[in-house]
């Protein structure tokens, strides 16, 4: 299929050229969330509460659970430079690691050794109301979608562009919207087009083409079998986020536009006020005790899984959907990422370089509405590359047609040379050009893909998954354990957070005088 031209895209990027302000892509705010398993030497999942040398999940900024007590994410900060981000994500895994005794952190997405959701304890937050509403969220979710789901782990990378850059896209775009209003509109410019492309970061950085046998538990699948305890699609990049992990079919009746802020709230609200017949059977409040939010299509706005979401920093006990709707969009959240096994850390800077250039792409090319129609092609195109997008010939479905994979994918890179040349402005080594150039080889070749390296490492070492996984743990625990010197000051600081966070956990439950039964009324209804 012939290229075609995209003359606005064309003209945003001459005109942040000829600007005056060749930075004006430099310096936006990136942060990262990473989820892993704590298990056991063995590889079976830890029963034990989160350590309390880590501090209170509740209150502690950097280091928290997500659906299990066994689940621990590690948030960072924003950072304006991606070696700052890896590094302090560096120095929480040392942290970590100093706490978690003989147990190591599961170096894959897709989970250790678990036998059945009766094995995945939900996190526990304290008694106040705020730390019940976090669990009882959980519940639900185990409820509505299998704990074992909720165990696969991923890496979030949060984006926000910099400030300089609104208004030099409002002139070049001779737009009449200005300020937050602007920003938010193009963000949702970047969300239209991350559903359109994103597919490629799944082709790209998908770690996870196989998963132990134990993950169905009896459930039915159509994966083939690799070993005796392997099961895999030949071809997946991503099973993580296919139709057997987050794009599951519990979430089918979920349409979510990002035409607009205006749409996307009402879309998100509709499903958390609308009651839905299999949810209503499991009952909100059964003798007394809570099993879920609501019995409504969504609990609260963050149950929808999706790729990429809009975020603002909510105030305390704001919903989501609320804070946009104040403040307007503030950041962006990249939520298809799998963790890395061939990274300590879960995650490179070379890899956080090409997502700050795709993200930039997405803000910059043309972007209109999306319809019905090709919103179903989209998330096909996403399944289909989660699935099989290593298939030699694949096609995906673009503008009513059947494009190739690699056709498509060579245009994106070839379009992301300018963006990366305005964020290397300044820069001796061009590393974002770097980070481009490396991603041309998996195009070329489907072999060099980190899915077709997991595969291809299996099966020189003779190990099963859950095998390999678990070596690969061990060898990041060592790893971290043996760095030297490590940053004392900073691991203080790690410390005394820990311990601010236990006190401030206090501080709350000692606070709380509102009855659970209206502080989730007022909730919900706020």
């Amino acid at each position: 299929m012939r290229k075609v031209i995209d003359q606005r895209f064309e003209r945003r990027l001459a005109g942040l050229v000829n600007s005056g302000e060749r930075g004006v892509l430099r310096g936006g705010r990136k942060g990262v969330e990473k989820e892993s398993l704590r298990v056991t030497p063995d590889g079976r999942l830890e029963q034990t509460p989160h350590p309390p040398g880590l501090g209170a999940a509740l209150t502690n900024p950097q280091i928290t659970t997500d659906f299990s007590e066994a689940l621990i994410e590690l948030v960072t900060p924003p950072f304006g430079q991606s070696w700052e981000l890896l590094q302090y994500l560096c120095d929480l895994h040392q942290f970590v690691y100093r706490h978690l005794g003989e147990e190591l952190l599961w170096a894959t997405s897709m989970p250790c050794a678990i036998g059945g959701d009766e094995e995945i304890p939900i996190a526990r937050y304290g008694s106040s109301n705020i730390g019940r509403l976090k669990s009882v969220y959980r519940h639900g979710l185990g409820m509505r979608y299998g704990r074992m789901m909720q165990a696969i782990s991923g890496v979030h990378f949060n984006y926000s562009f910099p400030p300089q850059l609104w208004a030099t896209l409002e002139a070049v775009d001779q737009s009449r919207t200005r300020g937050q209003d602007f920003a938010s509109e193009r963000y949702f410019a970047a969300l239209r087009n991350y559903r359109r492309f994103g597919w490629l970061v799944l082709y790209l950085f998908g770690t996870s083409p196989a998963v132990s046998k134990g993950f169905f538990a009896g459930r039915a699948h159509d994966l083939q079998i690799l070993d005796a305890d392997t099961l895999y699609e030949p071809y997946a990049t991503s099973l993580r986020m296919s139709d057997i992990g987050y794009r599951n079919k519990n979430q089918a009746t979920v349409s979510v536009s990002v035409n607009s802020l205006q749409d996307y709230a009402r879309d998100l609200n509709q499903a958390i006020q609308t009651p839905f017949a299999p949810y209503e059977q499991f009952g909100v409040r059964v003798d007394g005790e809570y099993r879920q939010l609501s019995a409504n299509i969504l609990q609260v706005g963050n149950e929808y899984y999706s790729f990429i979401r809009p975020k603002r920093v909510a105030r305390s006990g704001e919903r989501p959907t609320k804070a946009l709707e104040r403040g307007g969009v503030e950041y962006l959240e990249v939520r298809a990422l799998d963790v890395s096994v061939f990274d300590p850390v879960g995650v490179s800077q070379e890899k956080l370089r090409f997502l700050e250039a795709f993200l930039a792409l997405c803000l910059l090319r043309d972007s209109a509405p999306i319809g019905r129609e090709e919103q179903q092609s989209l998330d096909q195109n996403h399944v289909t590359v989660a699935r099989r997008g290593r298939l030699p010939g694949l096609a995906l479905r673009c503008e009513g047609r059947e494009r190739p994979l690699v056709d498509w994918g060579r245009e994106l890179l070839e379009d992301m040379q300018g963006v990366c040349e305005l964020l290397d402005h300044d820069e001796p080594g061009r590393p974002y050009r770097a980070a481009l150039e490396s991603q041309r080889a998996k195009i070329e070749d489907a072999a060099c893909t980190p899915s077709a390296q997991l595969l291809a490492e299996m099966r020189e070492s003779g190990e099963t998954f859950f095998q390999f996984a678990l070596r690969i743990s061990g060898v990041h625990k060592d790893y971290f354990l043996g760095l030297y010197p490590p940053d004392e000051r900073r691991l203080a600081e790690f410390a005394a957070a820990a311990d601010e966070s236990r006190l401030e956990q206090r501080r709350i439950e000692a606070g709380d005088k509102e009855d659970f039964a209206a502080y989730l009324a007022r909730y919900l209804a706020g």
